[in-house]
């Protein structure tokens, strides 16, 4: 039987990905450490520590994200439609911590505010990007999330919290 190469053609359990070297080979790649966060329906803040964060379009300014399907903050920010994304920097080891474990009172000792859009922010934050939800895609145990950028703000000076190689990291940038 031939078997066919290239763009479409099917894959089947033959190629499968071993789960340790995906994470191993992926691990190479930095990557920058947000929280995202909303205020929920009982008026406390809800969020996660999101590390699969990037822009998407200038026209309209729209960013995505990626979330685990298992989160149990996830629904609670989804439902507020509109949150903000904290990027964190390298002295905010503590807050990713925070926000990267299960749990109801997350932002207990992280500092926070609410912006006028009605989107959490992390203070202290290398910079913030309060969204409006536009799209939820499923893919595969990860929900792949569009959102509109409604207003950014940024610090002067401060390097950014990492994660590289299964660990945290940090990086002089000049």
């Amino acid at each position: 039987m031939e078997r066919l190469t290239g763009p479409g053609a099917p894959v089947d359990a033959v190629d499968a990905v071993d789960p340790s070297l995906f994470r191993e080979v992926l691990g190479a790649f930095a990557s920058g450490i947000t929280v995202v966060a909303a205020l929920a329906d009982d008026g406390r803040p809800a969020g996660l520590a999101c590390q699969s964060f990037a822009s998407l379009s200038l026209d309209p300014p729209l960013v995505l994200l990626c979330v685990g399907k298992g989160s149990s903050s996830w629904p609670k920010v989804r439902a507020a439609g509109r949150f903000g994304v904290s990027i964190l920097a390298e002295e905010q080891r503590a807050v990713c911590e925070a926000l990267g474990r299960r749990g109801e009172d997350k932002f207990a000792g992280v500092d926070w505010e609410l912006s006028a859009h009605g989107a959490v922010r992390v203070t202290g934050a290398l910079a913030t990007v309060d969204c409006a939800l536009e799209e939820v895609h499923e893919a595969g145990d990860h929900y792949l999330v569009t959102a509109r950028v409604l207003e950014l703000s940024a610090r002067d000076g401060g390097s950014p919290l990492l994660y590289y190689r299964s660990d945290y990291a940090t990086g002089a940038f000049g």
